[in-house]
């Protein structure tokens, strides 16, 4: 899954969340997130129209951090990029068949 680059971490806990959240956030716009049009106006106008992913949706997120050496930077959100790839790779391990357009629910993956 994605990995942040190697530095010394200030807060480890604040690094985990980060990674954690950021995986979450990335793995709920590849399975689900969607934004429609009709007319030009945005068909979902609220929670109840647009769901994001929710922690009990969350698969366990391992998190491990390298010591290093190099001087503390920021963390952000280094787990976004890497989970839609990730969830694609384990669909297409589990079933043959290859995802190429986000979100995967429209593929019939969720």
């Amino acid at each position: 899954m994605p990995r942040k680059p190697p530095c010394r971490e200030v807060n480890p806990d604040v690094v985990k969340a980060q990674m954690e959240g950021g995986t979450g956030w990335g793995i709920g716009h590849a399975l689900r997130d969607q934004i429609t049009l009709t007319d030009g106006v945005v068909d979902q106008t609220n929670f109840d129209s647009y769901e994001p992913m929710r922690m009990s949706d969350m698969p366990v997120v391992e998190v491990h951090m390298v010591p290093s050496t190099l001087r503390p930077t920021g963390v952000g959100e280094p787990g976004v990029p890497g989970a839609a790839p990730a969830v694609a790779n384990a669909y297409f391990s589990a079933t043959g068949k290859a995802l190429h357009v986000l979100p995967f629910a429209g593929a019939g993956a969720v």
